[in-house]
């Protein structure tokens, strides 16, 4: 959270380039809060008219503004979903994985590039700034700041702490497969690509926490396409599922349907389960 020690700081700093960085962020920051501003503004007109039942004309004259600037607030600024990925900028990360070849280079598999891509996209929708980054294989934390969080548990360590630490849905290995399980009822639900002959579907894990001022996004797949498959419900489904959960915790499944490695169509298969 910038403050305006932030402003000052970056306005003392004696190193031309680090000023120069520093200057950049917060304006990335400020910028991100200026259109959650807007959207709470949005919000607070739409609940005065909902809730109290003033008129636009009503509450624009409480506002000090005019009618007419009173719809333009209403059709121009972010929706109200906008707060299921936080205030931004949002971080969106995805596993470095270990090459096998004799060079042993570290490389990012290109589904989950494209899983990235998809949520970039999506938040560029949502007038949030996204800010890619790469998981290594030992990484155990999140990075400050609202976050999505591209990685099952067998990738890095951070996937498996943050599956372990939700307490309604996870993901076990049984006999050379992966599934998602309800902690709950001890249900497991397992991925068509994992049938013989093969099934022409997957199913990702989704998870969303309120951490203290900050949003994590969890997502894995069984398999790539089940990350991806996330991202689809997401991108069709987002202003219902917000509606529905609001600023809580919780967690899902999504099952997504495929042609080839395309995602044709999404549903939850779970959920959503609040915490």
């Amino acid at each position: 959270m910038s403050s305006p020690d932030d402003f000052d700081a970056v306005r003392r700093d004696p190193d031309p380039i680090r000023r120069g960085r520093r200057a950049t962020t917060l304006m990335s920051s400020y910028q991100q809060r200026a259109t959650e501003l807007a959207r709470l503004r949005r919000e607070a007109i739409e609940e005065a008219h909902r809730d109290q039942g003033l008129t636009y004309t009503e509450i624009a004259t409480a506002l000090g503004i005019t009618k007419g600037r009173v719809t333009q607030i209403r059709s121009g600024a972010p929706s109200r979903e906008r707060a299921f990925f936080g205030i931004g900028p949002v971080h969106v990360g995805v596993p470095l994985r270990e090459g096998t070849d004799d060079r042993m280079r570290s490389y990012i598999d290109a589904a989950d590039l494209a899983t990235q891509e998809d949520v970039e996209t999506l938040l560029g929708t949502l007038a949030l700034a996204a800010e890619p980054f790469t998981i290594p294989p030992d990484m155990t934390t999140a990075p400050e700041g609202d976050v999505v969080v591209i990685c099952g548990p067998k990738s890095a360590p951070i996937g498996a702490e943050l599956m372990d630490s939700d307490p309604k849905l996870g993901m076990v290995r049984d006999n050379g497969r992966w599934w998602i399980v309800d902690k709950t009822t001890g249900e497991r639900f397992g991925s068509p690509l994992g049938d013989q002959p093969r099934g022409h579907g997957d199913i990702g894990y989704l998870s969303r926490r309120r951490d203290g001022d900050r949003v994590i996004i969890h997502v894995a797949g069984i398999h790539s396409p089940g990350s991806r498959g996330v991202v689809h419900y997401l991108a069709y489904h987002l202003p219902e599922l917000y509606q529905q959960t609001g600023d809580e915790s919780f967690s899902l499944a999504v099952r997504c349907h495929l042609d080839g490695l395309t995602v044709t169509g999404s549903e939850i298969l779970t959920g959503p389960h609040p915490w």
